[in-house]
């Protein structure tokens, strides 16, 4: 029933995808009241290759979580949670209201909790309370930030929030506000220093579910400061967005630190996470169309390529029983389709050419040389260069060298496991490989960023 669910939500996006391409931004508010009285639901490009993007991961981590997840988690609504974590997830992408999108972070949220601690080992138990309470502080710190918003420009509806800070120039309490919603969707995010929650908590669960966590969770936090920092705070950017770029910068430096530190699959590709998420972020703050462009470019590239890549490591530590490095090795004379598969997700996630990782990174040096941050951009392409260390090293200490012995294993089940794992890779690769056909639609997205006019026109005609 899940499978299903998942499936006919994919045809349903993609119908959305197509009408937003030819129809323009699509916006419908509840319950027959005239914007911003009712409560928006707004698909824009941007929001309509989010959702498609996270449906069809969701589609690949079920058919896997079947063979991988064990009945007893199954028993515990296990798929249930997944469903309601992705509404969370859809719904923050489409809301056009900032409590909404509270509302949204709260029932994802609600749903990764059970998700965390399904299954009750010693160590989900602990990861989960520490998961749980950073969560907490942080939404109570985003109702308060929601608040003292309301309370300036008396209005929660995300295009009338636009138009009424537009009105009143940024005085200095919107860019308070501006640098307190930043702390909030950077907590959920994993920006530096926030994300010290993120590499224990995301190790604790079954592999499926850190594909989820990984491919999805922080991208909700990082699409919310995208969203929020083009169409809220665009009268001081020489402020507000230049924190954000030093920030992003201290992420990705952070993310290289401990993708190299680690010898666990699990936490090395974590850190690559934090990694993605500061590059994104680099690009969002260029406020340029190469930089921003470039930075949704990445930010599917990353949802794809991490979903693909937490699914392979998931295949390796069943086959060799541990998810240290230093116990594995020679998995190549054995599992060599999984080696290889491995190795063209790992040049993927590096950026090499002509795989997806590159054009998102070449956009968003242009767009930070265009901007004049020229180091900014040389920090953010060295740092390819460890992130295709950190996965090379993962394939030399475990497809290298003598095999070691394995543990008995069922070839039926390493087969069924394969089958999404590959799927995701291709689609990568056909993300990568057929750019020209994506650019028109990263174009729409890129300019509902830059010109909010077009979001607000939608949104608030009459």
């Amino acid at each position: 029933m899940t499978l299903i669910g998942v499936v006919l939500s994919l045809v349903a996006s993609f119908y959305l995808l197509i009408t937003v391409k030819t129809d323009g931004v699509q916006a419908i508010t509840l319950g027959s009241w005239p914007a911003p009285f009712g409560i928006s639901m707004v698909s824009d490009m941007l929001s309509a290759l989010l959702v498609t993007t996270t449906l069809l991961l969701t589609l690949f981590v079920v058919i896997y979580s079947f063979t991988s997840i064990g009945q007893e988690r199954e028993r515990f609504f296990y798929y249930p949670a997944i469903l309601f974590m992705v509404t969370g997830v859809n719904g923050a992408f489409t809301t056009g209201d900032i409590f909404n999108m509270f509302v949204f972070f709260e029932v994802l949220l609600i749903a990764s909790y059970l998700l965390i601690v399904l299954g009750g080992e010693k160590k989900q138990l602990r990861e989960s309370i520490k998961y749980i309470l950073v969560n907490v502080v942080s939404s109570a710190l985003f109702v308060i930030t929601v608040a003292f918003l309301y309370s300036v420009v008396g209005t929660l509806n995300m295009a009338d929030i636009s138009v009424k800070i537009t009105e009143i120039g940024q005085p200095g309490i919107i860019t308070l506000i501006a640098v307190l919603l930043l702390i909030v969707f950077g907590i959920k995010g994993s920006i530096f220093p926030l994300h010290f929650w993120l590499p224990g908590s995301y190790a604790a669960p079954p592999i499926p579910v850190l594909a989820l966590f990984g491919a999805l969770l922080t991208k909700v936090g990082v699409y919310a400061i995208m969203r929020t920092y083009t169409l809220f705070f665009t009268h001081n950017i020489g402020f507000t967005h230049e924190i954000l770029m030093a920030l992003s910068i201290l992420t990705i430096l952070i993310g290289c630190i401990g993708a190299l530190a680690y010898f666990d699959l699990k936490q090395i590709i974590i850190y690559n996470i934090v990694i993605a998420v500061g590059v994104i972020l680099f690009g969002a703050a260029q406020m340029n169309e190469a930089g921003i462009s470039g930075a949704i470019f990445y930010l599917i590239h990353d949802m794809l390529i991490k979903g693909a890549l937490f699914l392979l490591i998931g295949i390796i530590i069943y086959v060799t029983g541990t998810s240290n490095l230093r116990k594995m090795g020679g998995l190549m004379k054995t599992h060599a389709p999984l080696g290889w598969f491995f190795l063209i997700a790992a040049f993927g996630l590096a950026g090499i050419p002509p795989l997806s990782g590159f054009v998102g990174k070449l956009l968003i040096a242009q767009g930070a040389f265009q901007a004049g941050n020229v180091w900014g951009s040389i920090i953010m392409l060295a740092s390819s260069l460890i992130v295709l260390l950190s996965v090379m090293r993962i394939f030399i200490y475990a497809f290298w060298g003598e095999p070691v012995e394995l543990p008995k294993t069922n070839r039926k089940s390493y087969v069924r496991m394969m089958f999404p794992a590959i799927a995701m890779v291709v689609l990568s690769i056909f993300y990568g490989v057929g750019t020209e056909w994506l650019i028109p639609y990263m174009t729409d997205a890129t300019d509902v960023l830059l010109d909010p006019s077009i979001y607000i026109d939608a949104v608030l005609k009459e």
